[in-house]
């Protein structure tokens, strides 16, 4: 014992300083560059969370709720220096995370529960307004990211799929926030509205669930217009969603492809700054094997679920934090009526797809 304490001993005193001193620092460097926006971050995403509580905001997902109090922070309060490293964190890291635990909300048996027809319905429909939301995009002059972006939160499932989209496009934090604010606007509408055309359309519950399932932009609104129709057009409903949800991974996958090949065709200084494939995809089609292969319990699922919630929000209010309003004046009228465009195809697509199949 004696002759470590005077090994102990032997050592300078400075050195023990200035490992203290270096370890010092390196904390403040944590705290000064990431954790101050982490905290504002969270204190917004609380907010959101609190806000659902209030009569008339309840019909909003907290993930909404958090993009506008980002924005409002940010454009009356301003956003603070220190805290944009912690703010660029949750915007990138978390969401990439949190859309990997959006695979526990998925198993290949809910997808054949809807059938074939279903399944053929939720894909045609899928890229039929993709494509038609692209196409309509370049003839009326909306910038190529922008149009990408309201393309999938329209087709796929709302703000989740902007989010990952933005990842392989790399488009403004100006244009997320526009697109996520477009569909949300058309979503709501969509889950109000639906429900009231149901007995018009002589839709049945079946024939409803699916139809609310193919075309209605966020999970939580296709489950809302569903469960107002009845309890078997919830359930269908949410399936038809969920499978939207599964082609999150082929449709990224393929936009990065689409980005690789643009890069590669570009002009030899800038060949080498090809996109790189999205590792979140990959994980998220592993989360939804898994899911399908065992049985997680209950209580896992639905903290993952809360979990998955939490980081998307997070990661919007970031969104919202760093989103210039000046800036989504400038885009002006015309990504608002691409967007509400994409909205009457996808619902009228579906609906006749729908109507053909019985």
């Amino acid at each position: 014992m004696s002759s470590f304490t005077h090994i102990a001993n032997d050592i300078p005193k400075s050195l023990i300083s200035a490992d203290l001193a270096g370890r010092r620092k390196r904390l403040n460097s944590v705290w000064n560059g990431i954790i101050p926006g982490i905290v504002l971050v969270a204190m917004i995403t609380g907010v959101a969370f609190s806000a659902r509580n209030v009569s008339g905001f309840a019909l909003f997902s907290p993930m909404i709720l958090a993009v506008v109090a980002g924005m409002i922070h940010s454009n009356v309060l301003g956003t603070p220096a220190h805290a944009r490293a912690g703010i660029a964190f949750s915007q990138r890291r978390l969401l990439r995370f949190a859309i990997v635990l959006l695979g526990f909300q998925l198993t290949l048996g809910q997808v054949v529960a809807i059938g074939a027809s279903g399944v053929g319905i939720v894909a045609l429909t899928l890229g039929a307004t993709f494509v038609f939301t692209i196409t309509l995009g370049r003839l009326i002059g909306v910038d190529a990211k922008l149009a990408q972006l309201i393309a999938a939160g329209t087709s796929i499932c709302g703000a989740s799929a902007i989010v990952a989209t933005n990842i392989v496009t790399d488009a403004r934090d100006e244009d997320v926030t526009y697109a996520v604010a477009s569909i949300t606007l058309f979503g709501t509408v969509a889950m109000l509205g639906f429900p009231l055309l149901a007995p018009v359309l002589g839709l049945d519950q079946h024939a409803f669930g699916l139809w609310a399932g193919a075309s209605i932009h966020e999970v939580a609104q296709v489950i809302g217009a569903g469960f107002q129709n009845g309890t078997q057009s919830g359930e269908i409903a949410a399936v038809a969603k969920l499978t939207r949800v599964a082609m999150l991974a082929p449709m990224v996958i393929a936009l990065g492809l689409m980005a690789r090949r643009k890069s590669s065709d570009q002009a030899s200084d800038q060949a080498g700054a090809r996109p790189a494939m999205p590792w979140f995809v990959a994980a998220f089609v592993a989360v939804v094997a898994l899911n399908s292969l065992i049985t997680v319990p209950a209580e896992v699922k639905s903290a993952m679920a809360l979990a998955t919630t939490i980081m998307l929000t997070m990661g919007l209010a970031a969104m919202g934090l760093q989103a210039d309003i000046s800036q989504l004046r400038s885009r002006g009228l015309r990504p608002l009526a691409l967007a509400f465009s994409a909205f009457l195809f996808i619902g009228g697509f579906s609906l006749m797809l729908v109507k053909l199949v019985g």
